[in-house]
């Protein structure tokens, strides 16, 4: 039976098989000739890429050349844009100086509002009607207080006593001209008190400002080239305060404003150097004044002083030194003469400069330091303005003491 369907199977099998055969053979037969595959393919050139203005025209045979051989168009550089120059930095407008003659005639009503106490103090104490010990005391300490210094005071008073033992009768005025003429004899001195800015020689005179700092010292220095550019002076400054920040361009902001260079050097550096440099320079312009701002030298410090003294001999090696212009802070009283003391053992001291007169200072300092120093007070400050130093004048001086 198993033999029997296995028969059957197979049969069928061989009967699909004949049937696929014969099916594919007539679908064959039926299929047109344009669909048979060609034996071989056909190549269609593609068509060339139009040109403007011809798009259909056949592409001309024609000779072509490489990119070497065409000459391309000089591609030129875009200009630059125009550089606009930074404009130059304004030069500094040069002032004119206020004329310094008359300058502490004008200043007085200023110096009499500081100074009254000392002159109208006097005059009421020698007004009155008996003018007994007591009040002759009181004199006394009045012209102390005013930092006139003991011996200065004590020959004054004793002036004044013989004298109005003598005059008898003392009106207002009477009194005002002894006291006037008893002022004037403190404080006159026969040493010249214009500041030397000629020495008769080929080299410019050379002056060297010194003093403590807070003085008022490279103000000073500054202000003083005012009033020698005032005085028709051409002036050339050195900065060898080398020690204090700023100073250099603060003494030369001061220059500028009148038209003076200033010589200066790294901050920090030698001061003597600095020095001698401004001395060579202001020789070679044929300058007719050097001044020279010195570091605020501490009167205490030993080796600080000694190098001031390097810088007066490194500068007397290119030309003398005309001038050493002490300034002392008028506010400080006596203290100030502590100082001068010193500096005068360090240099030859030929002239004082007091700054602040117009504050709390009393009027008296002018007669002490002179007396102590036997040099005498050639300028004198009376505030904050750039020509507000004058040289000094005792009648003047005097005359804005006592009052009207």
């Amino acid at each position: 039976m198993e033999i029997v369907i296995l028969a059957v199977v197979i049969a069928v099998v061989l009967v699909g098989a004949v049937s696929g055969l014969v099916i594919g053979g007539r679908r064959k037969k039926q299929l047109p000739p344009a669909e048979r595959p060609s034996a071989t393919p056909t190549i269609t050139t593609p068509p060339a890429e139009p040109r403007v203005g011809d798009e259909a025209e056949t592409p001309r045979d024609e000779s072509r050349r490489t990119i070497e051989e065409v000459d391309l168009p000089t591609a030129e550089a875009p200009a630059a844009p125009p550089v606009e120059a930074e404009p130059a930095p304004a030069a500094p407008e040069v002032e004119v100086p206020e004329p310094t003659e008359g300058r502490l005639v004008r200043l007085r009503a200023r110096l009499a509002r500081s100074q009254n106490a000392l002159g109208k103090g006097l005059l009421t104490l020698l007004s009155r009607e008996h003018l007994d010990e007591d009040t002759w005391e009181e004199i006394e300490d009045t012209l102390l207080t005013a930092d006139v210094g003991v011996v200065p005071t004590q020959e004054l008073v004793e002036r004044l006593r013989e004298r109005v033992r003598v005059l008898g009768t003392r009106t207002p005025q009477e009194l005002r001209t002894l006291l006037r003429e008893e002022l004037l004899n403190l404080v006159t001195t026969d040493a010249p008190r214009a500041v030397k800015a000629e020495n008769g020689l080929e080299t410019p005179a050379v002056v060297m400002v010194v003093g403590v700092n807070g003085t008022g010292k490279t103000t000073t220095t500054g202000k003083l080239a005012r009033v020698l550019v005032a005085d028709g002076k051409s002036v050339l400054l050195g900065a060898a305060d080398t020690f204090r920040a700023a100073a250099a361009d603060q003494l030369q902001t001061w220059g500028e404003r009148v038209g003076a260079r200033t010589v200066r050097g790294p901050e920090g550096g030698d001061p003597a150097s600095i020095a001698f440099d401004a001395v060579k320079e202001g020789i070679a312009e044929h300058a007719d004044v050097v001044l020279i701002d010195t570091a605020g030298r501490l009167h205490t410090k030993a080796g600080l002083m000694d190098e001031l003294g390097k810088v007066k001999r490194v500068v007397e090696k290119q030309a003398p030194l005309d001038e050493v212009l002490l300034v002392l802070d008028a506010t400080t009283g006596q203290n100030g003469l502590v100082q001068a003391r010193v500096f005068a053992e360090v240099v030859d001291i030929t002239g004082i400069v007091l700054t602040k007169l117009d504050g709390t200072a009393k009027g008296g300092i002018v007669v002490a330091v002179q007396r102590e120093l036997g040099v005498p007070v050639k300028l004198i400050g009376l505030g904050e303005g750039p020509d507000d130093l004058a040289p000094f004048d005792p009648e003047a001086f005097v005359d804005a003491l006592i009052g009207d």
